[in-house]
């Protein structure tokens, strides 16, 4: 992986619809503002890669693999499966959970 990525908007607002979380919420888990998270998901105009911590940190409040935030994983039932939260990544921002 790089270090940065894209997020396509609308799996970001599927996936956050799905697990019924509002911007507020998902911005409070991520550490985000809920303008980031508009911005990311397209409401805002949005322009270059997203750090690979942010993704990471979106997949993990969602509980979804970073790579179906991407599109770089087949948007599936399966995919939207809870996804158990490492207890660590490579991308070095992840803590003790």
């Amino acid at each position: 992986m790089s270090e940065a990525m894209i997020i396509d908007p609308e799996r970001l607002v599927l996936v956050r619809k799905t697990r019924k979380i509002g911007r507020p919420k998902l911005a409070k888990l991520t550490g985000l503002s809920e303008r980031a998270i508009a911005r990311l998901e397209g409401a805002l105009n949005a322009k270059g890669d997203v750090p690979l911590a942010t993704v990471h940190r979106i997949a993990i409040a969602l509980q979804v693999r970073p790579e179906l935030l991407t599109g770089q994983l087949p948007f599936t039932m399966a995919a939207l499966l809870p996804t158990e939260v490492p207890d660590c990544c490579s991308c070095g921002t992840c803590t003790a959970h």
